[in-house]
């Protein structure tokens, strides 16, 4: 699995997981809140399995050696 998600993307998608988890302890929004176990887990494992299917990343180009 080569990484796909980095820099703010990464950064958009822990903090949207972890408010959506939050409001959905909390009772402020339905089921549906818990779906931010997605995006939460996306951003720590820096890959997004929809990525590849469209051609994308957000990480910055490795230099070769």
């Amino acid at each position: 699995m080569k990484a796909n998600v980095g820099g703010w993307d990464r950064g958009l998608r822990i903090v949207l997981g972890l408010v959506l988890i939050a409001l959905a302890a909390t009772g402020t929004v339905g089921w549906w809140g818990w779906l931010g176990v997605i995006p939460l887990l996306t951003g720590l494992v820096r890959f997004c399995p929809l990525y590849p299917l469209l051609g994308l990343s957000t990480c910055p180009l490795q230099r070769k050696q």
